[in-house]
């Protein structure tokens, strides 16, 4: 595999190591697999946590369940995922660390997406504060337990580096874990990746849910331009026209990334992964036209997606469910299961309630919420 990647991807590790360019294996060291990669492996590991099936019932803008289209944290991850292998291997990057990478950047949301994620972090001011990017590392490297010698899925430093620098417009974990100035371009692919993603998807999201206004989102660069593209007003189908809107404006792009970070990595002179290690700018990046144009969507689901007062009602509710349910659980941390209590002399009452209550899905956190009044 090494001989196929460019010189600045991230190889397996290797004996003797290539300077510069080997990966730096894991926590507690295990046997090569005889036919899977490591990073292959952390995927495979990834996908079958329980964290990660979770996701399937957590909110990325709609609560699940209330239509079969809306996205979720796990259709979400999983869409990043494929957006990220197609820069990976367009750019001769490692495409299993950065499948990896994508499919575990939101294994730390809690639930009720960005609503619960800002009342858990009110609720732990006094106890670190919650971040949801530092959480996907806490349970990688500390919460999980599929294995009997260790805590934790042993993910490649490579993975777990990528985890814990990932960034997007919404995301700064500033993680101080790790020494490095910023993570590989495999972790930089799943950030610009999962900017694509999100954008490209809330925006369809919200147009079908009618909460976003079909002509006004026609002042917008890119849907503008992707009206064109398609050819939007023969497309009687009010499904397919936002499929193929949202679809156009996310192949312009990856298409405008993978081009304008070629041009980037050969002006930095990017020889080696220490080289990218030691670059705090990011190499995987949008020209200045694109950034500028997706930032002008950004602003524009900002003002009239995220903030819709439907949205926000929900919101307020959810600041309420949870507020309750982590001061029943610090109160009574009986109720937590065993697994969970025994964090608690090492980790702290309040950050073992915070990683319970994190890892649950909407609904389990309301169904739990109503027993425990009704107890």
């Amino acid at each position: 595999m090494s001989e196929e990647l460019s010189p600045y991807a991230v190889t397996e590790q290797v004996s003797p190591p290539v300077p510069g360019r080997a990966g730096r294996g894991r926590r507690f060291a295990e046997k090569p697999h005889p036919y899977r990669s490591a990073f292959e492996r952390d995927r495979d590991r990834i996908i079958h946590c329980s964290a990660f099936r979770r996701l399937e019932g957590k909110t990325q803008v709609f609560t699940p369940g209330l239509d079969d289209y809306y996205r979720s944290r796990l259709t979400h991850s999983i869409e990043v995922a494929q957006i990220g292998r197609t820069i990976a291997k367009a750019l001769g990057l490692n495409e299993g660390l950065t499948e990896a990478i994508c499919l575990a950047h939101d294994l730390g949301h809690p639930p009720f997406g960005h609503a619960g994620e800002k009342t858990l972090n009110d609720l732990m001011a006094r106890f670190g504060g919650f971040e949801h990017n530092r959480q996907s590392l806490r349970i990688v490297d500390v919460l999980e337990h599929p294995y009997p010698d260790f805590l934790g899925l042993n993910l490649t430093y490579e993975t777990r580096l990528g985890l814990a620098m990932h960034t997007s417009t919404y995301d700064h974990p500033r993680d101080q874990t790790f020494a490095e100035a910023n993570c590989s371009l495999e972790g930089q692919a799943a950030g610009v990746a999962d900017r694509i993603a999100y954008n490209c998807h809330d925006l369809e999201d919200g147009l079908r849910a009618r909460l976003i206004d079909g002509e006004q989102v026609k002042t917008l660069r890119l849907v503008a331009d992707a009206h064109r593209r398609v050819n939007a007003r023969a497309i009687d189908d009010a499904t397919i026209r936002r499929m193929r809107i949202a679809k156009t404006i996310l192949d312009t792009l990856v298409s405008d990334c993978i081009g304008t970070t070629k041009k980037a990595i050969a002006k930095a002179d990017i020889r080696t992964v220490d080289d990218v290690y030691a670059k705090s700018e990011n190499l995987i990046v949008l020209s200045e036209q694109s950034d500028a144009d997706l930032a002008e969507m950004e602003k524009f689901l900002l003002e009239n997606f995220y903030l819709h007062p439907s949205l926000k009602a929900t919101a307020e509710k959810v600041q309420s469910y949870l507020a309750r349910l982590f001061e029943k659980l610090s109160r009574e941390p009986g109720l937590m299961p065993g697994y969970f209590q025994s964090f608690i002399p090492g980790h702290g009452l309040q950050r073992t309630v915070c990683d319970y209550i994190a890892g649950m899905t909407d609904r389990f956190a309301a169904n739990l919420l109503e027993k425990l009044d009704t107890d």
